[in-house]
């Protein structure tokens, strides 16, 4: 299985969330969390990883052909055993790995997707924040599921509605996450058509854990299992890991699928407008009491 999680504005925390959602898939898949991020990656510098090897590495054997075990070649391990591929913080070494790693155009599966076609094996691809022009897009149009990350104030609200179908285009199954305080996840989904998976909750201990930061908890069974933002990517990985084969067409079922089990998909709400997210913010909503509470939490970069 293939995973991309990203942004489409501003850097709500993709690679942490990235991190944790691959520590904290379901057993006993096999997972791997590659930093594809044109901007440069963090994890090297977060955990003091060498520059080789990771995506550079990477990117040159695969000009000289390989199979789905190439990835595996090129992972370094974090503190908790978890197999990452790191990209250097250099935006043009990372730029140009990510565009030897493009899968062909023609139809080729690239060596990411082929080892997310591997039985038993989730590869999580963190593409930072992507734009039309992004060298990680490729990498996303080819994913099972996108995750996308939100902050939930008016100004990156806003843009969403516009950038939303492109985003359906891009995957079968995107879905999407709010990170940080305001607006609701009852509100978003009233006053922009689309119905969030749920918060990234605000969660410092727990994010400096998966961020290499020295804290009160250790990595390892008593870190990210623990914390709230460990116990909330558990979560997500569980609704996603119920997906279908990836190597199999999406395609939807003869039967309804009982809630528990679907894979929740950025898809309007029926009887949200999807016009309703002016060019000037989300229009302000009454809360229902029964989300007091979700409008609260924040989250972490």
């Amino acid at each position: 299985m293939l995973v991309s999680v990203l942004s489409l504005k501003g850097s709500p925390g993709a690679t942490t969330f990235a991190v944790a959602l691959a520590a904290r898939w379901p057993a006993p898949a096999r997972t791997l969390v590659v930093e594809a991020d044109p901007s440069g990656g963090d994890l090297a510098l977060r955990f003091s990883l060498p520059s080789t090897p990771g995506l550079v590495s990477l990117a040159a054997a695969a000009r000289r052909g390989g199979d789905a075990d190439l990835v595996w070649q090129h992972t370094r391990q974090l503190p908790g055993g978890l197999p990452v591929i790191a990209a250097p913080p250099d935006a043009d070494q990372a730029r140009a790995a990510l565009a030897a790693l493009a899968p062909d155009p023609a139809g080729g599966l690239g060596v990411l997707r082929a080892a997310g076609n591997q039985p038993g094996t989730v590869v999580v691809v963190d593409c930072g924040r992507v734009d039309p022009g992004s060298p990680a897009l490729s990498i996303v149009r080819s994913s099972d599921v996108v995750v996308l990350l939100s902050r939930a104030h008016a100004d990156d609200l806003a843009h969403l509605p516009r950038r939303l179908p492109a985003v359906g285009r891009w995957s079968p199954n995107p879905v999407l996450l709010l990170v940080g305080e305001g607006y609701s996840t009852a509100e978003v989904a009233r006053e922009l058509g689309v119905s969030p998976l749920g918060r990234v909750p605000h969660d410092p201990s727990g994010a400096a854990v998966l961020c290499g930061r020295p804290g009160k908890r250790r990595w390892g069974r008593s870190g990210p299992a623990h914390s709230a933002l460990g116990r909330f990517a558990h979560k997500v990985a569980t609704r996603l890991a119920a997906h279908e084969s990836p190597s199999a067409p999406v395609r939807r079922p003869a039967e309804p699928t009982p809630p528990a089990t679907q894979v929740p998909e950025l898809r309007a709400v029926p009887g949200g407008p999807p016009d309703a997210v002016s060019p000037n913010g989300v229009r302000a909503a009454h809360r229902p009491a029964a989300d007091q509470d979700d409008g609260r939490q924040g989250g972490q970069s």
